[in-house]
Protein backbone atom coordinates (compact mmCIF):
# COMPACT_ATOMS: atom_id res chain seq x y z
CA UNK A 1 0.00 0.00 0.00
CA UNK A 2 2.74 2.30 0.88
CA UNK A 3 4.33 2.05 -2.56
CA UNK A 4 0.99 2.08 -4.45
CA UNK A 5 0.27 5.52 -2.50
CA UNK A 6 3.85 6.43 -2.95
CA UNK A 7 3.25 6.14 -6.94
CA UNK A 8 0.30 7.85 -7.36
CA UNK A 9 1.41 10.78 -5.15
CA UNK A 10 4.20 10.95 -7.95
CA UNK A 11 2.00 10.52 -10.91
CA UNK A 12 -0.21 13.63 -9.65
CA UNK A 13 1.94 15.81 -9.40
CA UNK A 14 0.91 18.20 -11.66
CA UNK A 15 3.63 20.34 -14.33
CA UNK A 16 3.41 21.68 -17.23
CA UNK A 17 3.33 18.95 -20.50
CA UNK A 18 6.27 18.78 -22.36
CA UNK A 19 5.60 16.64 -25.84
CA UNK A 20 9.50 15.53 -25.89
CA UNK A 21 12.08 13.57 -23.86
CA UNK A 22 15.36 11.92 -23.79
CA UNK A 23 16.42 8.76 -23.73
CA UNK A 24 20.15 7.95 -23.73
CA UNK A 25 23.90 9.56 -23.67
CA UNK A 26 24.70 13.48 -23.72
CA UNK A 27 23.96 15.31 -26.84
CA UNK A 28 25.99 18.30 -28.17
CA UNK A 29 25.65 21.66 -26.25
CA UNK A 30 26.53 23.21 -29.54
CA UNK A 31 23.52 21.06 -31.49
CA UNK A 32 20.92 21.85 -28.85
CA UNK A 33 22.03 25.96 -29.32
CA UNK A 34 21.87 25.66 -32.96
CA UNK A 35 18.61 23.72 -32.94
CA UNK A 36 17.13 25.99 -30.21
CA UNK A 37 14.16 27.48 -31.92
CA UNK A 38 12.88 23.60 -32.34
CA UNK A 39 13.30 22.32 -29.08
CA UNK A 40 10.05 22.82 -27.01
CA UNK A 41 10.13 24.07 -23.65
CA UNK A 42 10.39 22.00 -20.71
CA UNK A 43 12.54 19.65 -22.79
CA UNK A 44 12.80 16.88 -20.14
CA UNK A 45 14.24 13.73 -19.26
CA UNK A 46 12.49 10.46 -18.72
CA UNK A 47 15.30 8.14 -18.22
CA UNK A 48 19.08 8.07 -19.08
CA UNK A 49 21.84 10.81 -19.42
CA UNK A 50 20.48 14.79 -19.98
CA UNK A 51 20.74 16.25 -23.22
CA UNK A 52 20.73 13.38 -25.37
CA UNK A 53 18.15 13.68 -28.25
CA UNK A 54 17.65 17.25 -29.60
CA UNK A 55 14.05 17.01 -31.33
CA UNK A 56 14.27 18.79 -35.27
CA UNK A 57 11.28 19.76 -37.72
CA UNK A 58 8.80 17.02 -39.28
CA UNK A 59 8.92 14.36 -36.65
CA UNK A 60 12.78 14.22 -36.41
CA UNK A 61 14.94 13.93 -33.50
CA UNK A 62 18.34 13.45 -33.80
CA UNK A 63 20.97 11.60 -31.38
CA UNK A 64 24.31 11.93 -30.64
CA UNK A 65 26.99 8.97 -31.36
CA UNK A 66 30.31 8.23 -30.51
CA UNK A 67 31.36 8.55 -34.41
CA UNK A 68 31.60 6.53 -37.88
CA UNK A 69 31.56 3.39 -36.68
CA UNK A 70 29.10 3.73 -33.26
CA UNK A 71 27.73 0.73 -32.49
CA UNK A 72 24.26 2.12 -32.71
CA UNK A 73 24.74 3.81 -36.01
CA UNK A 74 25.44 0.04 -37.53
CA UNK A 75 23.20 -1.53 -35.79
CA UNK A 76 20.14 0.56 -37.50
CA UNK A 77 22.10 0.48 -40.92
CA UNK A 78 21.09 -3.58 -40.26
CA UNK A 79 17.48 -3.31 -39.24
CA UNK A 80 16.57 -1.03 -41.60
CA UNK A 81 17.46 -3.56 -44.29
CA UNK A 82 15.86 -6.37 -42.01
CA UNK A 83 12.37 -7.43 -43.29
CA UNK A 84 11.52 -8.11 -39.61
CA UNK A 85 13.44 -5.75 -37.58
CA UNK A 86 12.01 -2.54 -39.39
CA UNK A 87 8.63 -3.29 -38.28
CA UNK A 88 9.65 -2.92 -34.70
CA UNK A 89 12.04 -0.31 -34.41
CA UNK A 90 11.86 3.54 -35.10
CA UNK A 91 12.78 4.35 -38.69
CA UNK A 92 16.58 5.62 -39.01
CA UNK A 93 16.78 8.81 -41.46
CA UNK A 94 20.27 9.17 -41.81
CA UNK A 95 23.30 10.08 -39.73
CA UNK A 96 24.99 13.55 -40.14
CA UNK A 97 28.09 15.33 -38.61
CA UNK A 98 27.08 19.44 -36.95
CA UNK A 99 30.91 20.83 -35.31
CA UNK A 100 32.99 17.77 -35.47
CA UNK A 101 30.63 15.47 -33.73
CA UNK A 102 28.06 12.48 -35.10
CA UNK A 103 24.22 12.14 -34.94
CA UNK A 104 21.74 9.98 -36.36
CA UNK A 105 18.40 11.02 -37.02
CA UNK A 106 14.94 8.86 -36.20
CA UNK A 107 11.69 8.62 -35.57
CA UNK A 108 10.14 11.10 -33.04
CA UNK A 109 8.01 8.27 -31.40
CA UNK A 110 5.70 11.26 -30.00
CA UNK A 111 5.32 12.79 -33.32
CA UNK A 112 1.64 13.05 -33.60
CA UNK A 113 0.69 12.41 -30.05
CA UNK A 114 -1.76 14.46 -28.67
CA UNK A 115 -0.46 15.37 -24.77
CA UNK A 116 0.57 10.85 -24.31
CA UNK A 117 1.38 8.68 -21.62
CA UNK A 118 4.72 7.01 -21.65
CA UNK A 119 6.55 4.18 -20.09
CA UNK A 120 10.27 3.10 -20.90
CA UNK A 121 10.90 -0.75 -20.19
CA UNK A 122 14.38 -2.26 -19.93
CA UNK A 123 14.71 -5.94 -21.45
CA UNK A 124 16.74 -8.61 -20.90
CA UNK A 125 18.07 -9.79 -17.34
CA UNK A 126 21.35 -8.69 -18.32
CA UNK A 127 21.84 -4.84 -19.36
CA UNK A 128 25.92 -4.72 -19.16
CA UNK A 129 28.47 -6.75 -21.95
CA UNK A 130 30.29 -9.35 -20.66
CA UNK A 131 34.11 -7.25 -21.25
CA UNK A 132 32.28 -4.55 -18.54
CA UNK A 133 32.72 -7.54 -15.56
CA UNK A 134 35.45 -9.32 -17.15
CA UNK A 135 37.91 -7.82 -14.61
CA UNK A 136 37.77 -10.51 -11.39
CA UNK A 137 39.97 -7.89 -9.39
CA UNK A 138 38.46 -6.92 -5.75
CA UNK A 139 37.18 -3.63 -5.32
CA UNK A 140 36.48 -1.74 -2.29
CA UNK A 141 34.55 0.78 -3.44
CA UNK A 142 32.11 -1.38 -5.10
CA UNK A 143 31.44 -3.25 -1.80
CA UNK A 144 31.38 0.50 0.03
CA UNK A 145 28.58 0.93 -2.98
CA UNK A 146 26.96 -1.82 -2.15
CA UNK A 147 26.80 -1.82 1.99
CA UNK A 148 25.77 2.35 1.27
CA UNK A 149 22.42 0.21 -0.36
CA UNK A 150 22.07 -2.69 1.81
CA UNK A 151 24.48 -3.41 4.35
CA UNK A 152 23.36 -7.11 4.66
CA UNK A 153 24.04 -8.21 0.88
CA UNK A 154 27.51 -8.47 1.40
CA UNK A 155 28.53 -12.52 2.29
CA UNK A 156 30.76 -13.32 5.11
CA UNK A 157 33.92 -13.65 3.01
CA UNK A 158 32.80 -9.81 0.84
CA UNK A 159 32.32 -8.83 4.65
CA UNK A 160 35.98 -9.59 5.59
CA UNK A 161 37.61 -8.74 2.30
CA UNK A 162 35.66 -5.21 1.91
CA UNK A 163 35.42 -5.60 -1.50
CA UNK A 164 33.67 -7.45 -4.08
CA UNK A 165 33.82 -7.70 -8.27
CA UNK A 166 32.44 -5.29 -10.35
CA UNK A 167 30.29 -8.73 -11.80
CA UNK A 168 28.83 -8.81 -8.31
CA UNK A 169 28.37 -5.61 -8.04
CA UNK A 170 26.76 -5.26 -11.24
CA UNK A 171 24.10 -8.53 -10.62
CA UNK A 172 23.84 -6.76 -7.23
CA UNK A 173 22.30 -3.90 -8.56
CA UNK A 174 19.90 -5.93 -11.23
CA UNK A 175 18.43 -7.92 -8.47
CA UNK A 176 17.28 -5.24 -7.10
CA UNK A 177 14.63 -5.04 -9.66
CA UNK A 178 12.55 -7.27 -11.51
CA UNK A 179 15.50 -7.67 -14.27
CA UNK A 180 17.31 -10.79 -13.43
CA UNK A 181 13.74 -12.56 -12.87
CA UNK A 182 11.40 -11.36 -15.47
CA UNK A 183 14.02 -10.36 -18.04
CA UNK A 184 12.79 -6.28 -17.73
CA UNK A 185 12.47 -3.94 -15.24
CA UNK A 186 10.15 -0.18 -15.49
CA UNK A 187 12.41 2.52 -15.72
CA UNK A 188 10.17 5.49 -15.96
CA UNK A 189 6.98 6.59 -16.68
CA UNK A 190 4.95 9.52 -17.35
CA UNK A 191 1.23 10.26 -17.57
CA UNK A 192 -0.52 13.57 -19.07
CA UNK A 193 -0.12 16.38 -17.22
CA UNK A 194 1.95 14.89 -14.52
CA UNK A 195 5.50 14.77 -13.66
CA UNK A 196 8.15 12.03 -15.00
CA UNK A 197 8.14 8.90 -12.29
CA UNK A 198 11.94 8.42 -12.19
CA UNK A 199 12.59 5.87 -9.07
CA UNK A 200 10.78 2.94 -10.56
CA UNK A 201 13.80 0.27 -10.44
CA UNK A 202 13.43 -1.37 -7.21
CA UNK A 203 9.54 -2.66 -8.23
CA UNK A 204 10.43 -5.98 -8.39
CA UNK A 205 7.02 -8.08 -7.21
CA UNK A 206 4.18 -9.04 -9.41
CA UNK A 207 1.89 -7.01 -7.93
CA UNK A 208 4.22 -3.88 -7.78
CA UNK A 209 4.56 -4.73 -11.48
CA UNK A 210 0.89 -5.38 -12.36
CA UNK A 211 -0.22 -2.72 -10.14
CA UNK A 212 2.15 0.04 -11.72
CA UNK A 213 1.58 -0.83 -16.17
CA UNK A 214 -2.38 -1.02 -14.87
CA UNK A 215 -1.82 2.48 -13.45
CA UNK A 216 -0.08 3.56 -16.31
CA UNK A 217 -3.33 1.78 -19.01
CA UNK A 218 -5.28 3.68 -16.69
CA UNK A 219 -8.71 1.62 -16.87
CA UNK A 220 -8.53 1.72 -20.61
CA UNK A 221 -9.24 -1.40 -22.06
CA UNK A 222 -8.21 -0.58 -25.83
CA UNK A 223 -4.99 0.75 -24.51
CA UNK A 224 -4.19 -2.52 -22.99
CA UNK A 225 -5.37 -4.69 -25.71
CA UNK A 226 -3.66 -2.79 -28.53
CA UNK A 227 -0.59 -2.88 -26.70
CA UNK A 228 -0.59 -6.54 -25.76
CA UNK A 229 -1.33 -7.00 -29.73
CA UNK A 230 1.43 -5.11 -30.39
CA UNK A 231 3.73 -6.85 -27.89
CA UNK A 232 3.05 -9.97 -29.07
CA UNK A 233 3.38 -9.11 -32.70
CA UNK A 234 7.15 -7.61 -31.80
CA UNK A 235 8.06 -10.84 -30.24
CA UNK A 236 7.31 -12.86 -33.40
CA UNK A 237 9.00 -10.28 -35.68
CA UNK A 238 12.41 -10.71 -33.23
CA UNK A 239 12.36 -14.20 -33.14
CA UNK A 240 11.91 -14.48 -37.18
CA UNK A 241 15.12 -11.07 -37.66
CA UNK A 242 17.70 -12.39 -39.08
CA UNK A 243 19.57 -8.96 -36.74
CA UNK A 244 18.44 -10.59 -33.81
CA UNK A 245 19.84 -14.02 -34.52
CA UNK A 246 23.33 -12.65 -35.31
CA UNK A 247 23.33 -9.79 -32.08
CA UNK A 248 22.80 -9.69 -28.60
CA UNK A 249 21.03 -7.00 -27.43
CA UNK A 250 21.97 -5.34 -24.04
CA UNK A 251 20.24 -2.54 -22.53
CA UNK A 252 17.56 -1.48 -25.24
CA UNK A 253 14.15 -0.36 -23.74
CA UNK A 254 10.15 -1.25 -25.05
CA UNK A 255 9.24 2.35 -25.41
CA UNK A 256 5.10 2.34 -25.17
CA UNK A 257 2.85 5.80 -25.75
CA UNK A 258 -0.59 6.09 -26.25
CA UNK A 259 -3.30 9.30 -26.42
CA UNK A 260 -7.14 9.12 -26.66
CA UNK A 261 -6.63 8.31 -30.46
CA UNK A 262 -3.33 5.63 -30.80
CA UNK A 263 -0.76 3.83 -29.55
CA UNK A 264 2.87 3.38 -30.36
CA UNK A 265 5.04 0.90 -29.09
CA UNK A 266 8.60 -0.14 -30.33
CA UNK A 267 12.19 -1.20 -29.33
CA UNK A 268 15.01 1.53 -28.90
CA UNK A 269 18.55 2.14 -28.07
CA UNK A 270 20.92 -0.11 -29.74
CA UNK A 271 24.12 1.72 -28.23
CA UNK A 272 24.66 -2.45 -26.69
CA UNK A 273 23.48 -4.41 -30.06
CA UNK A 274 26.94 -6.43 -30.22
CA UNK A 275 27.72 -9.17 -33.23
CA UNK A 276 27.53 -12.42 -31.36
CA UNK A 277 31.13 -13.92 -31.65
CA UNK A 278 31.34 -16.78 -34.70
CA UNK A 279 30.19 -19.80 -33.86
CA UNK A 280 27.69 -18.58 -30.94
CA UNK A 281 23.89 -18.94 -30.99
CA UNK A 282 21.59 -17.46 -28.75
CA UNK A 283 17.68 -17.68 -27.90
CA UNK A 284 17.68 -14.84 -26.30
CA UNK A 285 15.80 -16.58 -22.88
CA UNK A 286 18.39 -18.80 -22.07
CA UNK A 287 19.98 -17.51 -18.31
CA UNK A 288 23.45 -16.03 -19.01
CA UNK A 289 26.62 -17.57 -18.51
CA UNK A 290 30.24 -15.91 -19.10
CA UNK A 291 30.61 -16.21 -22.57
CA UNK A 292 27.57 -17.76 -23.67
CA UNK A 293 26.27 -14.56 -24.90
CA UNK A 294 22.79 -14.90 -24.00
CA UNK A 295 20.52 -11.24 -22.39
CA UNK A 296 17.01 -12.71 -22.19
CA UNK A 297 15.21 -9.81 -24.49
CA UNK A 298 12.60 -12.54 -25.84
CA UNK A 299 12.35 -13.94 -21.92
CA UNK A 300 11.79 -10.48 -21.31
CA UNK A 301 8.97 -10.16 -23.86
CA UNK A 302 7.22 -13.72 -22.65
CA UNK A 303 7.02 -12.24 -19.22
CA UNK A 304 6.05 -8.56 -19.94
CA UNK A 305 3.76 -9.95 -22.40
CA UNK A 306 2.54 -12.35 -19.35
CA UNK A 307 2.12 -9.34 -17.23
CA UNK A 308 0.16 -7.47 -20.08
CA UNK A 309 -2.62 -10.34 -19.97
CA UNK A 310 -3.23 -9.89 -16.57
CA UNK A 311 -3.07 -5.88 -16.62
CA UNK A 312 -6.09 -6.26 -19.37
CA UNK A 313 -7.92 -9.39 -17.72
CA UNK A 314 -8.36 -6.99 -14.34
CA UNK A 315 -9.21 -3.84 -16.52
CA UNK A 316 -11.70 -6.44 -18.04
CA UNK A 317 -12.98 -7.47 -15.08
CA UNK A 318 -13.05 -4.03 -12.64
CA UNK A 319 -15.59 -2.74 -15.42
CA UNK A 320 -17.16 -5.87 -15.59
CA UNK A 321 -17.66 -5.47 -11.50
CA UNK A 322 -18.28 -1.50 -12.05
CA UNK A 323 -21.55 -2.04 -14.63
CA UNK A 324 -22.74 -5.18 -12.52
CA UNK A 325 -22.79 -2.47 -9.45
CA UNK A 326 -24.36 0.43 -11.51
CA UNK A 327 -27.29 -2.17 -12.57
Amino acid sequence: MQFFNHLTKALFSLVSFQNALELSAPASPVLLECNAPTVPAGWLQLSGHPKSIAPMANGIVRKRISGPNDTELLAYRQLMVDPYAIKVVPKFLGVHQVAGEHFIDLHNMLHGFVEPNVMDIKMGFRTFTETEVSNTALREDLYKKMIAVDPTAPTAEEHAQKAITKLRYMQFRENMSSTQEKGFRIEALRMRGCSPVTDLKTIKTDHQIRSTIGHFVNGRRSVAKDILKRLRQMRTLIEKSDFFQRHQVLGSSVFIVYDDQQVGVWLIDFAKSLPLPHGTKVTHRRRWQMGNSEEGLLHGFDELIRTMEAVQQNVHSVRHQSRATDV
